[in-house]
């Protein structure tokens, strides 16, 4: 789990995970096998309900799902994916059932993200906005999106030679955003 979890108005807490295996490929070559699935509670944490693997028609392969929740109440989740595209998947039933993952509009180079829903009803995500091939995490950006499909540039953190990766950000009580993220793996 990287990702952290959100609680629903009726209580449920659901918990993005997944989990990442290698299986045989062509020639015995062994061959990136990741699934998302969600973890929901609805008894405070202390029983855990499996929802998943989810489908994943296009072989994507996603991992590291985060939750957003819409103002009418489905759910969203974008996730780190093997194809050069964060993906998506959404719920009309509290978590309970899946969409198949598709791709969104953004571009990524299999690198973390995470998001959040600020206060006043847009939603707020860190990703590598990158379409090279292989591991491109030199540029970490910020976007912003009213409805979770389309997003617009709002910042770029970083932006030169290195890595910055695995990013988490929260608002604070204060309205303050925080994001934090691991800076050229020597640090956060």
């Amino acid at each position: 789990i990287k990702n952290k979890p959100v609680q629903l108005a009726n209580g449920t807490i659901i918990s993005p995970s997944s989990t990442e295996a290698f299986r045989q490929g062509p020639k015995s070559k062994p061959v990136d096998f990741w699934q998302a699935h969600l973890e929901l509670s609805t008894d405070g944490g202390q029983a855990w309900t499996k929802v998943g693997p989810l489908a994943d028609p296009g072989r994507a392969n996603v991992i590291q799902p985060t939750v957003l929740v819409h103002d009418d109440g489905r759910l969203q989740i974008l996730c780190r994916s093997l194809v050069g595209r964060i993906q998506e998947a959404w719920s009309s039933d509290q978590g309970r059932t899946w969409s198949a993952i598709g791709p969104t509009e953004l571009p990524n180079p299999d690198s973390g993200i995470d998001a959040v829903k600020l206060r006043d009803g847009r939603f707020l995500l860190v990703y590598n906005h990158s379409d090279a091939q292989g591991l491109d995490r030199r540029v970490l950006n910020v976007a912003v999106s009213s409805d979770g499909r389309r997003w617009d540039a709002a910042l770029v953190l970083e932006n030169h030679a290195g890595e910055f990766s695995y990013p988490a950000v929260i608002q604070s009580a204060d309205g303050l955003v925080h994001v934090t993220y691991t800076w050229q793996r020597k640090r956060i």
